[in-house]
């Protein structure tokens, strides 16, 4: 283990700046649909990997592009002229001591399944096109996972992370809106909302204001007066919501490009519930950090987690154990407004043994002597 750096932040919390942008995409969003897709396969396959072989062996299904599709939009329905287009890469083991792994075949199945799972419009047979690009790792990278039984693999990646607590008011707010708006009961009080929803805060000083992007579905709403009626009723729900108790006020939009009159072009309808039907392609790694949020006001890790191997990829785990970390030392030690932890990995060194800081932001009169101590 290496030595643990502990220091003092001589500096205000994120939730006493001035401002503080936070922003969450909805599980319909581009970006999440290939985080999400991308990791589902990554577990699949290790599930595989472990079930075969008794180890999970080298792979890194994280990188994907979902391609925009093209759709015809009519109030009370419309038509998919072109189908979405999912590429899924990167690198994945497809044999092993002379026994074969269905790598594509668990690639589609995942993928469609998780379609089905969380796009309530999309058919993942008709809606989607596949292309699997996966290929074998180089042979160095291989070799990491040929370890002695017992030992912990080398990292297979230099990298390093950041991971913070506790989540600010306004993180909060931001995730459970989001959340809420993806909720089966929102579903079932607004069927007619799809899934690919934005939410972006913004706090100055004690206001906050949450700019929301949400579809409705063109085959529920028939007409344009419609769509704005529908609209006002949302807007009513969601102030009446008690989210942000730690506010002096919060104020709501929904649609901002939205424009009365203009038919088809001032309103935002989707015929699939998500943007990737024909306005906005996806990518890993654009979307939430593992703690689902894009916190402008928060140092953020540079790799995107989603789909990489669990036991080796340092960008994946660190992402994730760096979070972890900075919640037990803020859960357990008196005085802390926020912790900050900082990991960092070496390629082909043990995962186990990261460089380590952990910055630290005291309450008011609080003294940093002997908290080194405690932290480690």
């Amino acid at each position: 283990m290496n030595e643990v750096l502990v220091e003092e932040l001589r500096q205000l919390p994120v939730s006493r700046h001035q401002i503080e942008i936070v922003e969450r995409k909805g599980i319909g969003h581009p970006d999440s649909i290939c985080d999400g897709i991308m990791e589902a396969i990554s577990q699949a396959l290790s599930r595989q990997y472990l079930e075969r072989f008794g180890s999970i062996l080298h792979h890194n299904i994280d990188k994907a592009l979902l391609v925009a599709g093209q759709v015809e939009r009519t109030f009370g329905g419309g038509r998919v002229i072109r189908p979405m287009e999912l590429i899924i890469g990167d690198r994945a083991t497809f044999s092993a001591g002379g026994v074969q792994i269905p790598v594509q075949e668990i690639c589609l199945e995942t993928a469609k399944t998780w379609f089905r799972q969380h796009l309530r419009y999309v058919d993942p047979e008709s809606h989607v096109n596949y292309r699997v690009v996966l290929a074998p790792g180089s042979e160095e990278l291989r070799a990491i996972f040929d370890r002695r039984e017992g030992t912990l693999p080398g990292s297979n990646d230099t990298s390093a992370a950041v991971g913070y607590a506790p989540l600010s008011p306004t993180e909060t707010a931001v995730l459970e809106m989001e959340k809420h708006l993806n909720s089966p009961t929102f579903k079932s009080m607004f069927p007619e909302t799809g899934e690919d929803v934005k939410v972006m805060g913004f706090r100055r000083q004690g206001t906050l204001h949450l700019t929301i992007a949400m579809p409705l579905l063109a085959p529920l709403v028939d007409s344009e007066s419609a769509y704005f009626r529908k609209k006002e009723e949302i807007l009513a729900e969601l102030h009446g919501l008690k989210i942000a108790d730690s506010f002096e006020a919060m104020t709501c939009s929904l649609n901002t490009l939205d424009r009365q009159g203009h038919g088809l072009e001032g309103v935002y309808l989707s015929l699939l519930g998500t943007s990737a039907e024909d306005a906005d392609s996806g990518q890993v790694g654009r979307g939430n950090r593992v703690n689902g949020l894009i916190p402008l006001s928060r140092p953020a890790s540079g790799e995107a987690a989603a789909g990489k191997n669990p036991v080796s990829h340092v960008g994946k785990i660190y992402n994730v154990f760096s979070h972890y970390l900075a919640a037990k030392i803020h859960d357990r030690i008196d005085g802390l407004q926020e912790v900050y932890v900082w990991l960092l990995g070496e390629i082909g060194r043990p995962v186990n043994e990261p460089q380590v800081a952990v910055q630290l932001v005291l309450d008011e009169g609080r003294d940093f002597q002997g908290l080194t101590a405690d932290v480690i």
